[in-house]
């Protein structure tokens, strides 16, 4: 009890530093404070417990008052799809939170997830036709060969290898930066950059400037492509758009696909190799039924749901939503993993890894105007993925034990931050060797 006593004291005088006239700002936080962190808790791969028990009795809860600010969770998959969709009574405009002035667009924060209609209508517009079935259909040889090329340096360097770093962050990463245009002398800066920015550990302070040096890079690379436009994503919308779209913007819709696109995937590829070894009779189903890819795939997003709480949703005025009085300005955030777990939808065996289940449509993309426009990307990977890591080492299995594995317990985008694997039975190795 003192323990926890002095943790929230230290938190609230952290916090009492922070604010600024007209409520908090987000970006000069060091410690988020317990209270409005169980979206962001797991027990292993689950929600913690308290957030079913939460739900089952109210499924738009109040975690905290910070400094006059109300922050609501919505835990129901039925009350979560009403808030993502609803740009009427809630924006997702951050600015205010974190020190901008919403009225100078010199201080956009770019992309799609922090931006409300009109100007949301019109960047999601610019974007969209990229990632159509049409146009990704073209990436299907790229993706199988970063695959495939991956697996090769596993199985140079095996027998043991860290999906983590040696596959599940170089698949996407290299997607990623052959879709955007990114340079090859560019690449290593751009890794970096992203884990760091969903890690809530130190605070908004660590968030928020992981999120301008990542913008400050972005801004760079569209400039070089502004003067000379490249064959990736970038270059493409500069060509058919000039000046029609501005640097900040085009800077924002390549920050979100990067974001969208590479720490979400690595960790979808780590956390799913992960469940997919728990349980080898699902695994061998890839190499015997590769048809059943789809289904696994789909389950695994729902039972994952790795990208945990939804943007934040700030109530444009006062209102009652599900027998709650909310206040202008609170922020109410989405818990898309709690949702997926919902056994109203997806039955009494919500909490377990079942792709024979019957479909259901899951949240691990979001809902609404600011569902994920990668998404169909992001599947066409998990695939692709899958299918190559279960055909080339059909003998995979954990190189620890599972109790050893340390996740990632703070983060917006959830992950383990290591997985050791076997690549091949112990046998084979040892006749490898002989």
């Amino acid at each position: 009890m003192v323990a926890t006593y002095l943790k929230r004291w230290v938190g609230s005088r952290v916090l009492s530093r922070t604010t600024r006239k007209g409520g908090l700002n987000l970006s000069k936080m060091r410690v988020f404070p317990r209270q409005v962190s169980m979206p962001l808790r797991r027990v292993g791969l689950d929600p913690v417990p308290e957030m079913a028990a939460i739900r089952e009795i109210e499924p738009m809860h109040k975690l905290a008052n910070l400094f006059g600010l109300n922050v609501w969770m919505v835990s129901g998959h039925a009350e979560a799809k009403v808030v993502l969709a609803d740009s009427i009574n809630f924006s997702n405009d951050i600015r205010p939170m974190i020190g901008s002035d919403p009225n100078k667009p010199s201080e956009g924060i770019g992309g799609l997830g922090f931006t409300d209609p009109p100007d949301h209508t019109r960047l999601r517009k610019l974007l969209t036709p990229e990632f159509t079935k049409r146009r990704l259909a073209r990436l299907e040889p790229m993706i199988e060969k970063i695959v495939n090329d991956q697996l090769d340096l596993m199985e140079a360097k095996g027998p043991v290898v860290d999906i983590v770093t040696d596959f599940a962050f170089n698949v996407p990463f290299l997607l990623i930066a052959d879709l955007l245009g990114v340079e090859e002398q560019d690449r290593d800066r751009f890794r970096a950059l992203g884990p760091a920015r969903f890690d809530l550990s130190g605070g908004g302070i660590g968030v928020f400037g992981s999120a301008s040096e990542s913008r400050e890079f972005l801004f760079e690379i569209v400039g070089k492509q502004r003067a000379n436009p490249g064959d990736g994503l970038i270059g493409s919308i500069i060509r058919e758009h000039g000046d029609g779209i501005d640097d900040i913007e085009l800077g924002g819709l390549a920050d979100g696909v990067f974001l969208g696109g590479y720490e979400t995937s690595a960790s979808m590829l780590a956390l799913g190799t992960l469940v997919l070894l728990r349980d080898p009779e699902i695994f061998a189903q890839l190499r015997t039924e590769p048809e059943s890819v789809d289904a696994i795939v789909e389950e695994l997003l729902r039972y994952l749901t790795v990208v945990q709480v939804a943007f934040p949703r700030f109530a444009k005025h006062d209102q009652e939503l599900f027998g709650q009085q909310v206040k202008k300005g609170d922020l109410v955030a989405v818990s898309l993993s709690g949702a997926d777990r919902d056994k109203a939808v997806f039955g009494l065996d919500a909490e377990d890894f079942w792709p024979r289940r019957a479909p259901a449509a899951h949240l691990a993309f979001g809902h609404g105007m600011h569902r994920c426009v990668g998404a169909e990307l992001a599947r066409m990977e998990l695939r692709a993925a899958f299918l190559a890591l279960a055909n080339r080492f059909p003998d995979l299995s954990l190189a620890v034990s599972e109790d050893q594995l340390r996740f990632r317990d703070f983060s917006i985008v959830y992950g383990v931050e290591s997985l050791p694997v076997q690549l091949h039975a112990a046998a084979s190795t040892q006749q490898a060797a002989g």
